[in-house]
């Protein structure tokens, strides 16, 4: 993939999976919910960059939303405490990063 943003996503999505097994031992329906969406966020960019017109930001718009639920399950899963605020201040710059470019992406016509 030719956009080093798909690098990014990874990079959240193995991260996620960390704060989603320390989530697991408090809420196991938090920790799925937030393996899902970070799953969701590289599959969807991947298929939205090799898609054309309508699907291509449909697409686009599915990873924004899913990076945008990660944020939330991240900061649920610190507000109850599960999950250290240092931490999730950490991630939620890498997730600033994704949505940022993300909505670059859904721009371009």
């Amino acid at each position: 993939m030719s956009l080093r943003i798909y690098n990014i996503t990874i990079l959240m999505a193995r991260s996620a999976g960390g704060f989603a097994r320390r989530i697991a031992q408090h809420d196991p329906d938090l920790a799925r919910q937030l393996q899902r969406a970070a799953t969701s966020v590289p599959l969807n960019l991947a298929e939205g960059l090799y898609s054309q017109g309508g699907n291509r930001r449909a697409r686009l718009h599915t990873a924004m939303g899913s990076a945008n639920e990660v944020m939330a399950c991240l900061d649920v899963g610190a507000a109850l405490g599960y999950l250290d605020e240092r931490d999730v201040a950490a991630e939620r710059d890498r997730l600033d990063h994704i949505r940022a470019t993300l909505y670059k992406l859904i721009r371009i016509r």
